[in-house]
């Protein structure tokens, strides 16, 4: 019997799985990629942690797929169906010299188109099946729907490309302005479908305007911890910001307002950007604080190396800034002109 659900619990439950999988996926590498890379040189035998972690980053559209089917209530087979299908289609795996070579996570927004196409399907076939579940859900969504998607990943990463060369022509404009503005983008495009990382490669961002998408990515990820910290658990609130402020992604549709302190937080943290020159690479713009990506990078970047000055700079802005500028904001927007409210942040994460 085909399910009965409405709009936006269709477009909540593919949200859901989005955020919560590119947690998962991503959390391993946040805790332990840098150290890992630290130490392999020293301890060869950790190149297969190494390997474990990258492996984790590529499994996002394998992963996703699987939470939104579980947010469907569907079966383990159809479920496990549909992470194949999300998996083919992100983009992440490819054939390479006849060899099969998995890098980068995918595009997150064709994961979504996929999935929820995928879920439809699944939802129209019901339980019709019954005994033949097992033979024909998998073929038919890997098959019919993973090539779908497959066939749509080319034109749907034009998004990904036109949200870049908009964001390039910041480049040209006065640095604090252009710091602002950049991180104030970065904040909210952490927080959808977009891939923040992506549109930093696709532009090459480098220095400071690679350093204020990374304060406009701590400004989300501190924030979305800060003014949730009452309403959710200890483990949930520190994964914002440890791993991605994305996992909130649900809330910000439900409730765009929520938005409201965290853009004024990047606003102020792209200030900083500016003042005390923080600066980045393509590769580590739009990671922020996770795994360290983001303060490693500016160090390591910096002309007189990791001193004092440079590690108290790295302080100010990765985590001090972030973290006062959003207190102040939450007593704004919660207190002083109330518009959002701490239950607005809750995150039902089991």
């Amino acid at each position: 019997m085909e399910q009965k659900i409405t709009a936006k619990e269709f477009t909540m439950n593919v949200l859901n799985g989005l955020a919560i999988g590119a947690v998962v996926v991503l959390i391993p590498g946040a805790l332990l990629g840098e150290l890992t890379k630290a130490l392999v040189p020293g301890m060869p035998q950790l190149a297969m942690v190494a390997t474990a972690l990258k492996l984790s980053t590529s499994m996002m559209g394998l992963v996703c797929g699987i939470m939104i089917g579980m947010n469907f209530k569907f079966s383990p087979i159809q479920s496990a169906s549909l992470g194949l299908a999300t998996m083919f289609a992100a983009g992440a795996a490819n054939i390479v010299d006849g060899a099969l070579v998995l890098k980068g996570t995918g595009d997150i927004i064709n994961m979504g188109l996929t999935a929820a196409l995928g879920a439809w399907v699944i939802m129209k076939l019901g339980n019709q099946l019954k005994a033949y579940t097992i033979l024909v859900i998998p073929p038919i969504v890997l098959v019919v729907v993973g090539s779908i998607g497959k066939i749509m990943l080319p034109y749907v990463m034009l998004i990904t490309k036109l949200i870049g060369n908009g964001i390039a022509s910041l480049l040209t404009l006065q640095p604090i302005i252009m710091c602002i503005l950049l991180a104030i983008i970065f904040s909210i495009l952490i927080m959808s479908p977009i891939t923040t990382v992506g549109i930093a490669l696709a532009i090459s961002l480098s220095g400071i305007g690679s350093g204020a998408a990374n304060l406009g990515v701590c400004a989300a990820g501190f924030g979305f911890a800060i003014m949730g910290w009452a309403v959710n658990t200890r483990g949930t609130s520190l994964a914002h910001f440890i791993g991605s402020p994305k996992m909130s992604m649900p809330n910000v549709i439900k409730k765009p307002a929520v938005m409201l302190p965290i853009i004024c937080t990047a606003a102020c943290c792209g200030v900083l950007a500016a003042v005390l020159n923080i600066t980045g690479t393509p590769m580590s713009a739009g990671f922020g604080f996770s795994g360290l990506v983001g303060p490693l990078n500016y160090l390591n970047a910096a002309e007189v190396g990791w001193n004092v000055v440079t590690v108290g700079k790295a302080l100010i802005a990765f985590v001090a800034g972030p973290i006062f500028f959003n207190i102040v904001f939450k007593h704004v927007f919660t207190k002083v002109i109330p518009l959002v409210t701490e239950e607005d942040y809750y995150l039902d994460v089991k």
